[in-house]
């Protein structure tokens, strides 16, 4: 079963009954192992339980095929329904569950993660179109879904977080949601014993790490500011971190995209610093002139070509031979090195 993006979150709460193979797959593999987390504790509370949980690799599958079905059927030395899950799950697999979800088991659910699964994909195609399997994409977030998570996780924790500190994180941690739930348990720590229960940019500030933390503002001012040296540096950094390319090429998306929509309500009547606070997270101060002499430079006709180039290479990492890291390198520096307008 295909799920409407409007259903995922829904169903990774509350998993039906009727799928016994779960498919959990895309660029942001924190998303996937954190999906995955959720749904599997669904049937087993505690997914290191050796009697109810039993994990696998696509290789050890691969290797002995067998093996699933003894998993699957084998009756739990407790009680209660079992969980499995495969690791590292690719379209190699795509025979082996696709014989299994021919008579599935009733009484355990298949978890099988994977990474990113075009659309030719057999392993993604046999998820979508099975009655008994569901296929659970986890794309890049980008800045409002993760300003999203980190509001909702401030209320878990007990704490409430202001609009600059909000604004802060939500910018500096897209692409992977393990690093940002990461960051933002790390944050928690930080603040715990503070009687002032409001996460404040200070905080944020005086805790954030390196990873990730500044470098993807970094790229997009530089990429938009035309500063080639720093783009590189800060490319440099984000694939050192082993970022996937996806990730990188969209937040970069969503940087311009942010610069469009404050070009459309200058259009409409607002002035810049208006426009740009109205957005949703509204800029960082810090980064404020940045955006301001990028407004300059990008004209709205620009930005719309750009953002069509975006995408067309974001489809060529799925589709060609050449790697991805290439790809995306290659367009950054393109657009880096554009003429000014």
């Amino acid at each position: 079963m295909k799920l409407a993006f409007r259903d995922i979150e829904g169903f990774v709460a509350r998993p039906t009954a009727a799928a016994r193979v779960i498919v959990v797959y895309g660029p942001d593999a924190g998303l996937v192992t954190e999906r995955s987390a959720i749904m599997g504790k669904t049937i087993a509370p505690d997914l290191n339980d050796p009697f109810n949980v039993v994990i696998l690799t696509s290789d050890q599958l691969l290797d002995d095929p067998v093996r699933l079905n003894d998993e699957a059927f084998a009756q739990s030395l407790m009680g209660g329904n079992r969980l499995v899950i495969i690791r590292d799950a690719a379209d190699g697999l795509t025979p082996l569950l696709k014989d299994y979800l021919k008579d599935p088991s009733r009484d355990t659910l298949v978890i099988v993660e994977a990474g990113e699964l075009g659309t030719k994909s057999s392993l993604r195609a046999l998820a979508e179109k099975a009655e008994n399997a569901v296929a659970v994409p986890c794309y890049v977030e980008d800045e409002r879904d993760l300003t999203k998570f980190l509001q909702t996780a401030a209320k878990d924790a007990g704490f409430t977080i202001d609009r600059d500190a909000l604004t802060a994180l939500a910018g500096s941690l897209v692409g992977d949601r393990a690093v940002a739930r990461g960051e933002f348990e790390k944050l928690i720590t930080y603040k715990i014993s503070d009687d002032d229960k409001v996460i404040r940019l200070a905080d944020v500030e005086a805790c954030q790490g390196d990873v990730r933390s500044r470098t993807f503002d970094e790229l997009v001012n530089a990429v938009g500011l035309g500063d080639a040296p720093r783009m590189a540096a800060s490319f440099t950094a984000l694939t050192r971190e082993q970022t996937a390319p996806v990730a990188i090429l969209r937040t970069v998306q969503g940087h311009f995209r942010r610069l469009y929509q404050v070009h459309l309500k200058m259009e409409g009547g607002l002035d810049a610093k208006i426009a740009m606070k109205s957005l949703q997270p509204p800029v960082f101060w810090k980064y404020e002139d940045q955006f301001a002499t990028q407004l300059r430079r990008w004209p709205r006709g620009r930005i719309e070509n750009l953002l069509n180039m975006l995408g067309q290479v974001e489809a060529q990492t799925k589709q060609t031979a050449m790697p991805a890291e290439t790809l995306t390198a290659n367009i950054l520096l393109k657009t880096t090195l554009a003429r000014a307008a």
